[in-house]
C-alpha cells in the first residue's frame, strides 16, 4: 500500500508547486493526465457532482455520483466519503467540482478537483462509461 501512496502523494506535490493550492491547503488542481494517475492510487474516491442526467451520458469509471447542486449534497457526501480516503472530485468543466471541492474541505476531506473537468479528460481521449 505504502508504494501506490507514494505517486499520488508526488502529483500531489507537484500540482501545489504548478498551479498553487486553490482556495484551501487541502484541495488540489490537476490536469486530467494527472487526475488519472491518481485514481489508481490507494485511499482514494473519485466522485462526479454533476446532476444524474449528465452522469448517465458518461461518467469515469468507478466515481459515485452526488450533485452538488443538490440540497442534501453535505449529508450524502458526509454518509458516502470517507475521511480516511482523498476524494478525487470533478464536473463538466470544473467550476462545480471547485465548489464542491471547497464544501468537502469544509467538513474535513482533503481533495483533488480535476481542473478542466470531463472536458479536459475526453479532450485527452480518457475513457468514460455512460449507463444504459
Amino acid at each position: 500500500m505504502r508504494n501506490k501512496l507514494i505517486p499520488l502523494i508526488v502529483i500531489m506535490m507537484s500540482a501545489m508547486q504548478s498551479f498553487g493550492c486553490s482556495h484551501s491547503d487541502n484541495i488540489v488542481s490537476v490536469s486530467a493526465v494527472e487526475f488519472e494517475k491518481a485514481i489508481k492510487a490507494d485511499s482514494v474516491q473519485l466522485l462526479d457532482v454533476r446532476s444524474p442526467q449528465e452522469f448517465a451520458e458518461g461518467h469515469i469509471a468507478g466515481a459515485i455520483n452526488i450533485n452538488v447542486q443538490s440540497d442534501d449534497f453535505r449529508q450524502r457526501a458526509d454518509k458516502e466519503l470517507s475521511k480516511d480516503s482523498t476524494i478525487l472530485v470533478y464536473c463538466r468543466s470544473g467550476r462545480r467540482s471547485m465548489d464542491a471541492a471547497e464544501t468537502l474541505t469544509e467538513l474535513g476531506y482533503k481533495v483533488v478537483n480535476l481542473k478542466g473537468g470531463i472536458i479536459e479528460w475526453n479532450e485527452e481521449g480518457l475513457p468514460v462509461k455512460a449507463i444504459k
